[in-house]
């Protein structure tokens, strides 16, 4: 399975994509990655699941644009506040 995920900090909303979706969580927290490293702690929000790799970028492509940006904040407005 690949997963597309959505992480809150302190100001900002992080998206990414991955396979395996605990181990990526813990290297966020733990600060191993470098873009999510100074966004103070770090909470899951909401991820998604998909079979083929290819659907997943997709995915995360398209929430990391614009349109996709304003889609998230309608989705999860409960949880962005």
């Amino acid at each position: 399975m690949y997963y597309v995920y959505i992480l809150k900090g302190e100001k900002h909303l992080y998206v990414g994509q991955t396979s395996d979706l605990k181990r990526r969580i813990q290297e966020h927290i733990k600060g191993k990655v470098w873009t999510t490293k100074r966004m103070g702690i770090l909470e899951l929000i909401y991820y998604e699941a998909f079979k083929a790799k290819s659907d997943a970028l997709r995915r995360e492509k398209y929430l990391k644009s614009t349109k996709g940006k304003r889609t998230l904040k309608l989705m999860l407005i409960e949880s962005i506040l």
